[in-house]
């Protein structure tokens, strides 16, 4: 994950999403370092929206998600692909890091929280509805408790609607190796504890204003002996973002529509299903001893 940002070839990154398509796949993800930096090092004038407009024309996959990109890459072109094509999930994973800029610096971070807290507004303008989720480190060399609460009241202020947060661990071959790790391991804890809580509170108020809205959901795992199956709504990324819970006879790869009842362990819905929108169609079976090459292509680097 360290080095130079290396770009695949746009045919590439399309020809295993065609793949992926062709084996059932109802979503794909856009993983990077940085998306937004995405074809800047082949300097051949494709980039991130190009493509996303590529994957829309060639491919037929409902979902696409972009997961880890830096704001200072949203450029206008993609943030209008983000806002008019609806296969393109109005989610955004941008890790923050800080909201300090004495920490940010020393994590050589190009942004500042006054540049951060405007493309946060800009995002927001341009995408209504738009689910932003970003990441936090708490305890960085150096970080002061005043830093610590600049980083609370800006989390106060922008409410993200998911906030993943860790503590600072020294990492051998980073530059901060080489920077005196003076944040005890106690207050480093009890600074998480603070953040943690302070957004627990936070998405559930957001995630409050999810309730009585009509929404189009992708079953994952087909109703077990509770008779409620286990969904996703397009702000919730596979893994990290909670799940749907909802009574329904469709099976993983369906979309259901459905209505957002209530916010269930702060993070978790329970919902009501309307109609199976879009039912999964699995790919005719292969010629025997045939495989798709998905192994061959892009994502088997990352894998």
């Amino acid at each position: 994950m360290r080095g130079k940002h290396s770009s695949f070839a746009l045919a590439d990154v399309v020809r295993e999403a065609q793949l992926l398509e062709l084996q059932g796949a109802r979503e794909i993800n856009l993983v990077a370092q940085d998306l937004a930096h995405y074809g800047r090092d082949r300097r051949d004038g494709i980039g991130l929206a190009e493509l996303l407009e590529a994957l829309v024309a060639e491919t037929a996959i409902p979902w696409i998600r972009l997961l880890y990109l830096y704001s200072a890459g949203l450029t206008p072109k993609l943030l209008e692909l983000v806002a008019t094509q609806p296969r393109i999930l109005r989610y955004l994973d941008m890790p923050m890091q800080h909201a300090s800029d004495d920490v940010l610096k020393r994590m050589r971070r190009p942004e500042r929280q006054a540049s951060q807290r405007e493309r946060i507004r800009r995002i927001r303008d341009v995408v209504p509805d738009v689910a932003i989720r970003t990441t936090c480190i708490v305890g960085f060399p150096g970080e002061t408790e005043s830093d610590f609460q600049q980083l609370l009241d800006f989390l106060e202020e922008t409410r993200f609607d998911r906030v993943g947060a860790f503590t600072y661990s020294a990492q051998e071959g980073t530059r901060a190796w080489s920077m005196p790790d003076d944040v005890p391991d106690d207050v480093k804890r009890e600074r998480l504890e603070r953040l943690t809580e302070l957004q627990r509170i936070i998405t559930a108020e957001r995630y409050e204003a999810h309730v009585g809205a009509r929404v189009r959901v992708l079953v994952d795992e087909a109703a077990d002996t509770s008779g409620r199956a286990l969904a996703r709504a397009p702000w919730q990324a596979d893994d990290v973002d909670g799940v749907t819970r909802l009574e329904t006879e469709a099976r993983p790869g369906d979309f259901v529509s459905a209505i957002i009842d209530a916010v269930e362990d702060d993070y978790d819905f329970a919902a009501t299903a309307l109609a199976i929108s879009d039912r999964y169609r699995p790919a005719p079976p292969l010629r025997a001893g045939r495989v798709l090459p998905v192994t061959t292509t892009v994502g088997s680097f990352g894998r």
